[in-house]
């Protein structure tokens, strides 16, 4: 996998991203990591790179990230992860219960 352009960053964002981490845990979004943090950013939030992006425009984004936008990812993607499949009958009726 390639190096996404904004890993430059990161170690400078470190501050930012760990307060963000700590806001969503205050307001009940249990343990969130930096790194789930940072891949929601490099994967969805930042797919599109702009060259001249300054630092402090990243962090912006950092603080201004919403949790229902994090949270919307992170359900997609345990969704993926799921091994659970509608072509498994057992699956298929403990849902219908």
């Amino acid at each position: 996998m390639a190096v996404h352009a904004y890993e430059r960053f990161r170690n400078e964002v470190k501050p930012a991203l760990k307060s963000k981490v700590e806001e969503l845990s205050l307001l009940g979004y249990g343990t969130i990591q930096e790194q789930q943090l940072w891949d929601f950013l490099i994967n969805k939030k930042w797919k599109r790179v702009k060259e001249d992006i300054k630092l402090f425009e990243i962090v912006e984004e950092v603080m201004s990230l919403k949790a229902g936008e994090f949270m919307n990812y992170a359900s997609v993607e345990a969704l993926k992860l799921s091994e659970f499949s509608f072509d498994n009958e057992e699956d298929l009726k403990e849902l219908l219960k």
